[in-house]
């Protein structure tokens, strides 16, 4: 499955918007950054970089390793709690989604071998 296939499926599944998920990926898949790396990375502002960053936080996604720096938690783990905090906001029951599970189950592989270079 394609990065693309991914942050299609955060946005459809979980409700990210579109830079939400494009930093939640780079940010797995490549591991801790700044919001000027991140922007840098994803040809986008570093205050839409920094928003962002903030809200995944907010979300559970992210936490912030330094002032200046952003790390995402593991992807099995945050997939599921970003769906479920999702479930909250929207009055939806939480259930089991497999598309959400497959996201977690898929990032795992690049979040681990880009925290162990």
């Amino acid at each position: 499955m394609s990065l693309t296939a991914i942050e299609n499926d955060l946005v459809s599944e979980i409700h990210l918007n579109s830079i939400q998920a494009r930093v939640y990926l780079a940010v797995t898949c490549f591991g801790k950054m700044s919001p000027e790396q991140i922007a840098e990375k994803l040809n986008i502002s570093i205050n839409d970089a920094k928003k962002a960053s903030n809200e995944l936080m907010a979300l559970g996604a992210f936490i912030d390793i330094t002032v200046t720096e952003f790390e995402a938690m593991h992807p099995r783990f945050t997939a599921v709690n970003m769906y479920r905090r999702m479930c909250e906001r929207e009055n939806i029951e939480f259930k089991r989604n497999k598309i959400v599970d497959n996201i977690g189950v898929i990032l795992e592989k690049l979040y681990d071998d880009a925290r162990t270079k």
